[in-house]
């Protein structure tokens, strides 16, 4: 029989199969790995917690909840899912599905863009809306853009004239529409500014000579020699403060001027501080603002009252974690309390904030790693710094990262490329194009031979190694083997999702060596 195998020849023969068939298998396991059914899919999309897409031969379907083939849709690929909506893209363009199944536009546009029961179709200058209460396309005009707001007003640009294509008249003309942060669009006429609502209804009336955005629901405006705040209102919008005296609004500041000097910091609807001798107000980070008055003190305001109490002790204030607050004085910085009294003097050229009660310092060069008390716990090594956690912190030097604990201790044996810590405080770790993982302390749970590791949550890891894909837990056991092409978490509907390598049947068909007859 050897003999016999060895001496006929050998045609290799790859077995056609139906569409359905050529595709590839997935396996659905439970969260207990137990095999729960199997399906033939060459990729699975998981959109949502509600909304799967399986592809088949370039054909992409919607999957029915017990992911069967419940909709074929059209296009060559999932262009971008916007909750409801699954935007697809074929040779003609791009159109719309609901995530329950509607087709509401066809694959013929070169823009869409969603706000939730609204779609903005364009195609060159012209604009389409489909509104899912009406269930129909309604062009809306040519315009050089439209967009919809924040909140979802739709406003349109055509040259130097804005429209609102939605509100109860479409048609009128303003000069100016400016979406922002608020709930209620800057609008400008030529009898001057006002705020419109989200239903395109004036809820102050364009008189305003001046009008502009502060922050919220707030506006800075000015008015027959008024300066006013005002706050946006969906009936009628409230005038809060109004002065004559004058208020600027730069870089985030308002400020009132009491004949001439600066008097007052003022806030969103109101006065925040009053006081004689302010000099000058910078904002630090939000709502949080350095205040310097006349005679050298200086303070770190906030909302509630003041970070620092005003001081002599420094210049200049900036935020910083656990009350403890960058200063600067005399061109060095240290650290100041909440009563302005130095913690740590004014010694370094820099610093960074604190975090798990430790901070950094430097002159120049390198970092050195401080305590609460000013002390010193590990000197000019680490070119970055990250903040600390759990008493656990990322330090790097010349493209190496290491762990240190609060006294300075390095942690890790060898430095690696990047360290990413885990919701849990492990930490992935990269080098050479290989990742692994480390506890806290430093101790290797997982060594430096991966191609990637996705800690989808502790003792749940998707490992891939040599091409092939797995499920692993901390200390490295096989959840399941390191066999597949790709892996996918789904963990609100317990399940995961397993691709076979796809491996093509051969059939092995030997030679007779019989002559086939003449027109066989």
């Amino acid at each position: 029989m050897k003999r016999q195998l060895k001496n006929c020849s050998l045609i290799l023969v790859f077995i056609c199969f139906t569409p359905l068939a050529q595709a590839q298998t997935w396996e659905v396991y439970n969260s207990k790995f137990s095999l729960q059914s199997r399906l033939i899919y060459d990729k699975i999309d998981l959109l949502s917690d509600a909304v799967r897409i399986g592809t088949v031969n370039g054909e992409l379907f919607l999957l029915s909840q017990d992911l069967h083939p419940s909709l074929k849709l059209e296009g060559n690929e999932v262009y971008q899912y916007l909750a409801p909506w699954i935007l697809m893209k074929g040779p003609e363009g791009i159109g719309a599905y609901h995530e329950y199944g509607q087709k509401v536009l066809p694959l013929a546009y070169e823009e869409v863009s969603t706000y939730f029961n609204y779609l903005l179709a364009r195609k060159g200058n012209d604009y389409w809306v489909f509104e899912r209460g009406k269930n129909k396309i309604t062009p809306i005009g040519k315009f050089d853009e439209a967009k919809f707001t924040k909140y979802g007003v739709l406003i349109a640009r055509s040259g130097s004239d804005y429209y609102l294509p939605l509100s109860k008249n479409p048609a009128k003309v303003f000069s100016f529409l400016e979406d922002n942060e608020g709930r209620y669009i800057l609008a400008k006429e030529a009898s001057g500014y006002g705020l419109i609502n989200l239903e395109g209804d004036y809820v102050l009336d364009p008189v305003i000579e001046q009008l502009a955005h502060t922050t919220g629901n707030f506006y800075y405006g000015y008015n027959e020699s008024q300066y006013l705040l005002i706050e946006g209102n969906d009936i009628k919008s409230n005038i809060r403060y109004n002065s004559f005296h004058k208020i600027t609004f730069e870089n985030g500041v308002l400020l009132e001027y009491i004949y001439g000097k600066l008097r007052r910091v003022m806030e969103e609807d109101g006065i925040l501080l009053d006081s004689v001798g302010i000099e000058r107000v910078e904002l630090m980070d939000k709502n949080l603002y350095d205040v310097s008055f006349r005679g050298g003190k200086v303070g770190l305001l906030g909302k509630k009252g003041w970070h620092v109490t005003p001081t002599t002790n420094a210049e200049r204030i900036s935020f910083g974690g656990e009350q403890l607050y960058p200063a600067l004085s005399n061109g060095k910085t240290g650290f100041l309390n909440p009563n302005g009294n130095w913690v740590i003097n004014p010694t370094w050229n820099e610093v960074l904030g604190f975090s798990d009660q430790i901070g950094a310092a430097r002159n120049s060069g390198n970092w050195n790693l401080i305590n609460t008390s000013g002390e010193i716990i590990s000197t000019s090594t680490w070119e970055i710094v990250k903040p600390f956690k759990n008493g656990i912190g990322i330090v790097g030097n010349a493209g190496n990262y290491f762990l240190i604990d609060k006294t300075g201790q390095i942690l890790t044996k060898e430095g690696f490329q990047n360290i990413c810590r885990t919701a849990d405080d492990h930490f992935i770790v990269e080098k050479s194009g290989k990742v692994g993982l480390i506890s806290s302390s430093g101790k290797e749970l997982l060594p430096l031979e991966f191609e990637s590791l996705i800690r989808e949550k502790k003792d749940l890891i998707i490992a891939k190694k040599d091409g092939k894909t797995g499920l692993i837990n901390d200390q490295g056991v096989a959840l399941l083997p390191l066999a597949y092409e790709n892996i996918l978490i789904d963990l609100e509907n317990d399940q995961i999702f397993t691709k076979n390598l796809y491996e093509p049947v051969i059939v092995v068909i030997p030679e007779t060596g019989k002559k086939k007859k003449k027109g066989a």
